[in-house]
This record gives C-alpha cells, sequence and structure tokens, in this order.
C-alpha cells in the first residue's frame, strides 16, 4: 500500500557483475599474501603441503597447493595474471567462475599428482626425484585455457573476442607446458590447461544443447495442411 504516512519498501540494488568479480578475485589474491606472509614467518613450512605425486599424503596438496608459494617473487610473478584472467572468468558467471575454478583446482590438481615426477631426475643417473608442487600457476593455466576455448563452444561473439584477445595477449605463455625451465612445474601447467578445456566443454553444455536442439528443430520437415 502507497500513499501519505506510508513508504514503499524497494528491492535492493544489484551490483554489477564486474564488481561483483572484482571485489572476488581481489579478496583471493588477498588471501595469498596473507598465506604467504604467514609461510615466510614460520620459515616456510606450508609450502610441504603441496602435491608430492604418486604419494598418498601428496594428496591432501592438491586442495593447498595452489595457495603455497616457494617465496615473494613466486607470488608476485603469479599476481598480474592471477587479477586479469580471474576477473575476466567472473565475466562468463559467478557460478561458472566457481564450478571452473574448482574442476582446474581439483582436476588439475590429480592430474599433477599422477604425472608431477614424469621427465624430473635427479643428478645421479637412473634416479628419479621426489618433487613438491606448489603455486597458482596450475590455476592461472586452466583459467587461460577455459578462455582461449570457452567461447568456442558456446558459440557467443563478445566470448570468442574475448577468447582471441586473450590468446593473443598471453598465447605465448602456453609455451610452459612444454618441459624446460628446472624448477618450474610444467607438469602442473599442463594438466591446469588441460583441466581448463575440459572445464569449458563442460560448462558450456546449456548453449551446446541449444544449439544442436535449434539445428534439430530446423532440419525437421515442414508439414503443410490440404
Amino acid at each position: 500500500m502507497s500513499g501519505p504516512g506510508y513508504a514503499t519498501p524497494t528491492a535492493p540494488k544489484k551490483r554489477p557483475a564486474w564488481v561483483v568479480g572484482g571485489v572476488t578475485i581481489l579478496s583471493f589474491i588477498v588471501l595469498l599474501y596473507v598465506i604467504e606472509l604467514i609461510d615466510s614467518l614460520s620459515d616456510h613450512r606450508l609450502d610441504q603441503n603441496g602435491i608430492r605425486p604418486l604419494e598418498t599424503d601428496g594428496l591432501l596438496g592438491i586442495v593447498f597447493a595452489p595457495l603455497l608459494h616457494s617465496n615473494w617473487d613466486h607470488l608476485i610473478a603469479n599476481t598480474i595474471p592471477a587479477l586479469i584472467l580471474g576477473f575476466l572468468m567472473t565475466l562468463a558467471g559467478m557460478s561458472r567462475f566457481i564450478f571452473a575454478t574448482a574442476i582446474i583446482w581439483i582436476l588439475g590438481g590429480f592430474g599433477t599428482w599422477l604425472v608431477g615426477n614424469i621427465g624430473t631426475h635427479c643428478p645421479y643417473v637412473g634416479v628419479t626425484c621426489e618433487t613438491n608442487h606448489i603455486g597458482a600457476s596450475g590455476l592461472i593455466f586452466g583459467w587461460l585455457a577455459f578462455l582461449i576455448v570457452f567461447g568456442f563452444f558456446t558459440r557467443t561473439v563478445w566470448e570468442i573476442v574475448v577468447g582471441v584477445v586473450v590468446l593473443f595477449v598471453y598465447g605465448g605463455v602456453l609455451l610452459g607446458v612444454l618441459p624446460g625451465t628446472p624448477g618450474v612445474s610444467w607438469q602442473g601447467h599442463l594438466c591446469g590447461a588441460i583441466a581448463g578445456v575440459i572445464a569449458a566443454y563442460l560448462l558450456s553444455g546449456p548453449e551446446r544443447k541449444a544449439r544442436e536442439a535449434k539445428k534439430r528443430g530446423a532440419s525437421l520437415p515442414q508439414t503443410f495442411g490440404t
């Protein structure tokens, strides 16, 4: 009821998607810096909770590895890509961002647990070193791969444009999925990127199904009455 003496309640104003996405990614980055501060003050004891391939207790590292970094330089190197790519991910929708991140985090981490020792050798001939994989770069590579291919699965123009721009700007980074620099987890990069493609395919399901339904409807013969 409205009129003199009565106030009509109004629905709370919804925040723009870019604001929610920006706050979400900034909060995640702040969390990474807080964890690194705690890690530094504890003589980097937290770093032992990374992914240790093919070790049972190393499975727990799947949960913690993206939150841990070997030093401040490592974290700083991951900060800008995480901010940019993470923010672009949120523009696809917060629910998709959350589910895609979960898929990349878990599936990419599990892949790293399976293959993380491949190609890593000790100075001693024939001996394979045990490795400990930490850092948000696997997650970043997953976001990167997701953004590049998602538009081609959905056939949405603006998402295709985002994918092309991301490929143009960050495409060279994908070389990080190849063995090369000692001490860099190319296995984590590769598994993260593969998980990102899988996440993009799974989460583009509604658009792909709608496209197939439309295609089937267009292919049905037209019926004319007499």
